[in-house]
C-alpha cells in the first residue's frame, strides 16, 4: 500500500508513494501504520534531504479516511484507531526535511490533510481539494482545522471547513491552499524537480531553516528571533558551513558533509 523510492545522485530525494488504488488511497488503520513506519524511517535517515508525497492513482491523491472500514467501528474501535492516525499524519508533519505534496485528482478530507502536513503543495489543474468532514458528522481531525487556518487565515479556512466545499485546484491556488498550479499530470515531476533543487543545498542549513520556521511560527517575534538565533548557531558552526564557504572561495560545487 505504500512505496518509498529514492531519486537523484546519492538518493537524497525520497518519494513516498501512496499506493492503495482500489480505495483511492483511503487511509485505513493498516495504511496509517505503514505511513508512520515509513516517515519514522525517513526522519531517522541522515541521507534524506527532501521528501515528495505522490500517488499511483491518476485520479486521486487521497480521498481521506476509509469510511467503509469505519462504518463497522464501535466507539471503542474509533478511539483505538485515533492515536494510530495521529501518528501517521504527525509523521508527515514532523519530517525534519522539506516535504512536497504532488496532488492530482481528489485530495479530500484526510487526503488534503496529508498535503497540508507537507511544506509545499503542488497541484495539477484538474485536482479537486477540500475538507468535507462536517458533511459526514465529524471535523477535520488530522491537523486540518489548525494547518489550513495557519496557511490561509481564519475566514478563508472557516468558509472552506464550515461549508465542506470541494474546490477545483484553480480556486485553491487563488486562496493559498495550493502553492503552485501546474498542467494536469505534471505535479509529480514538478515536485521532484523542486525537491532535487533543495537536495543540492546544505542539509544542515535546510534542516535548521525548517526547524527555525516551524518552531518560530506560532510565538511572538522576539521569541521567534531567539529560535532563529539558536538554529543559526547550530548551522554556522557546522561542517557544512565550512565546506560552503570553502567551495564558494574555490569556485566549485560543495561536497556537503551533512553534519
Amino acid at each position: 500500500m505504500l512505496q518509498v523510492t529514492r531519486h537523484g545522485e546519492g538518493g537524497h530525494v525520497a518519494e513516498l508513494v501512496l499506493d492503495r488504488p482500489e480505495a483511492m488511497n483511503a487511509i485505513s488503520t493498516a495504511f496509517a501504520e505503514e505511513i508512520t513506519a515509513a516517515t519514522d524511517a525517513l526522519a531517522a535517515d541522515p541521507t534524506v534531504r527532501a521528501v515528495v508525497v505522490t500517488s499511483t492513482h491518476p485520479k486521486a491523491f487521497c480521498v481521506g479516511a476509509d469510511l467503509k472500514e469505519r462504518n463497522s467501528f464501535t466507539d471503542a474501535d474509533l478511539m483505538r484507531q485515533r492515536p494510530i492516525t495521529q501518528r501517521a499524519y504527525g509523521g508527515v508533519l514532523n519530517l525534519p526535511v522539506p516535504a512536497f505534496a504532488a496532488v492530482e485528482g481528489f485530495a479530500l478530507g484526510g487526503g488534503l490533510e496529508i498535503a497540508l502536513s507537507c511544506d509545499v503543495i503542488i497541484a495539477g489543474e484538474g485536482a479537486l481539494v477540500g475538507l468535507p468532514e462536517v458533511s459526514v458528522g465529524v471535523i477535520p481531525g488530522a491537523g486540518g482545522t489548525q494547518l489550513l487556518t495557519r496557511r490561509v487565515g481564519w475566514s478563508r479556512a472557516a468558509k472552506a471547513i464550515f461549508t465542506a466545499a470541494k474546490m477545483p485546484a484553480t480556486e485553491a491556488f487563488e486562496l493559498g491552499i495550493v502553492d503552485e498550479l501546474v498542467s494536469p499530470g505534471t505535479a509529480r515531476d514538478r515536485a521532484l524537480e523542486l525537491a532535487a533543487t533543495v537536495a543540492r543545498h546544505s542539509p544542515v542549513g535546510v534542516r535548521n531553516a525548517k526547524r527555525a520556521m516551524r518552531l518560530g511560527s506560532d510565538v511572538d517575534l522576539q521569541t521567534g528571533l531567539q529560535v532563529e538565533d539558536a538554529c543559526w548557531r547550530a548551522t554556522a558552526f557546522s561542517a557544512d558551513r565550512a565546506e560552503g564557504v570553502a567551495a564558494f572561495a574555490e569556485k566549485r560545487t560543495p561536497d556537503w558533509p551533512g553534519h
